[in-house]
């Protein structure tokens, strides 16, 4: 714990630093996005120069080309009178005129080099309609004149003044390029002092980040040890509680079973012992009196019952506190006489596959008290026509399951203020056993008990014995 910083002056400073060092460093982020924006978009528009300036200066080379082939065309034609000439002719006359449109559209809307590219285009017009002059003339079969025309100069003139037009729209658009390159140069120049600047202050910032993050992750080591040392207190603490409320639970499991033992004995040797004597007293009252009157023989008779009524009740009591058929006939016969009486009772099937099973009082005791709450939880509140019980034993471990066909429940659901099914669980875990509980509504609902198989002492009777009368 020495190494935390518990310092409240270095988390201020931290703060302080903080508070500045975000706007500085958002500010640097914002120069630096600036900077790269305007990189991007200068140099964005110098490569669309430099692409209409490469496609203008193929589509003049192809202008001029198509005049040479229209010319040439045109000439073959007149000298030899074969159409075949005038193939290229047309061919090249398509070719000018999308050419010429593809230029007026792509540099006709700069004030630049409007005015180059309309002259562009009435020295190309001129040059087609003499072309077509002459062609019109040897078809109206003026041979002199198309002759003339065709043997004069102006076709060539019109070619050089197209060729010089050309020439100076490439020189004033390389001119243009020249200076947008200078702008592109001092661009990318700002914008990589702006990427050094703000790679050094990356740089920085990691360097602090890894300064703080060991601060950080000293403190943190810290702190962690510190929570698992108290985790692991508190682990053992939750152990050693649990293991407590677990053994309270058994011994107040065990002393509530001993007491009900205990008042058994009692109730079946005191009062037993009062009421039996009440009994032969009537009897013995009854032959001495010898004949005595009906109203007092109906009173002696309601009395000798109202005796049998008491030992009645008494034995019910008694079993309830402590089931004798547990301690006289053993496990298995407990639970098929709990099954009958509780069919008796209720009028619900149970069915018993039991089998002889090795434990001691306390777990005999347990298995029993969970079936019986099982069957009051069944007739109670599953509204069942059915249960199935069984019982057995894989050598290692007793196996008790207890299976109705009533409504079920939603487990998710069960209210805390249920103590029956938790009373059974703490039984379970009273005797280092578990409970499982399984329902679902409209499916029923199936519990399945497990214990260690302990064997009882030797002077105690499991599944068999002495049967005592405590009427």
């Amino acid at each position: 714990m020495d190494a935390l910083d518990l310092n409240p002056l270095k988390p201020l400073d931290r703060l302080r630093r903080s508070i500045f060092a975000l706007p500085l460093a958002a500010m640097a982020a914002l120069i630096v996005v600036v900077i790269n924006e305007t990189s991007f978009n200068e140099s964005t528009s110098i490569l669309v120069d430099l692409a209409e300036h490469g496609s203008a200066r193929l589509d003049l080379q192809a202008l001029m080309l198509g005049l040479a082939e229209a010319e040439t065309g045109k000439r073959g034609y007149l000298l030899t009178n074969r159409r075949s000439y005038l193939v290229p002719y047309e061919r090249a006359r398509v070719t000018i005129d999308a050419t010429m449109r593809r230029l007026v559209e792509t540099h006709g809307k700069d004030p630049a080099t409007r005015q180059q590219m309309l002259a562009i285009e009435r020295k190309t017009q001129e040059r087609m309609s003499e072309l077509s002059t002459a062609l019109e003339m040897h078809a109206a079969g003026k041979e002199t004149q198309w002759r003339a025309l065709l043997e004069s100069d102006i076709g060539r003139e019109k070619m050089e003044e197209l060729r010089e037009l050309s020439s100076q729209f490439l020189e004033q658009r390389n001119a243009n390029i020249q200076v947008r390159r200078a702008d592109l140069i001092e661009t990318l120049r700002l914008n990589r002092i702006g990427v050094n600047v703000m790679a050094a202050l990356a740089l920085m910032a990691v360097l602090l980040f890894l300064r703080e993050s060991r601060t950080s992750a000293r403190a943190q080591a810290a702190h962690d040890l510190a929570l698992q040392l108290e985790r692991d207190r508190l682990e053992v603490e939750v152990v050693r509680r649990t293991a407590e409320s677990t053994e309270l639970a058994r011994h107040l499991q065990s002393a509530r079973e001993d007491e009900r033992a205990r008042l058994a004995r009692e109730l079946h040797d005191e009062l037993g012992a009062l009421l039996t004597a009440a009994k032969l007293d009537v009897a013995r009252l009854k032959r001495s009196v010898g004949e005595i009157q009906p109203a007092a023989q109906d009173r002696l008779k309601s009395l000798n019952g109202t005796i049998d009524n008491g030992i009645a009740l008494k034995r019910r009591i008694i079993e309830d506190l402590r089931p004798s058929s547990l301690s006289n006939l053993g496990l298995v016969a407990a639970l098929e006489i709990l099954a009958r009486e509780f069919t008796q009772r209720t009028e619900i099937k149970v069915h018993t596959m039991l089998e002889h099973v090795t434990l001691d009082d306390e777990g005999q005791i347990t298995v029993y008290r969970v079936v019986q709450e099982a069957l009051t939880n069944a007739a109670k509140y599953a509204k069942a026509s059915e249960v199935t019980i069984s019982l057995g034993s894989d050598g290692e471990r007793v196996t008790v399951g207890i299976e109705d066909n009533g409504i079920g429940f939603d487990q998710s659901r069960v209210r805390h203020s249920t103590h029956g099914l938790t009373g059974m669980r703490y039984r379970a875990e009273g005797q280092r056993g578990g409970l499982q509980i399984k329902s679902t509504p409209g499916r029923g609902t199936q519990l399945e008990l497990w214990l260690p198989v302990r064997r009882p002492p030797a002077n105690d009777t499991v599944d068999g014995g002495e049967v005592v009368d405590i009427s």
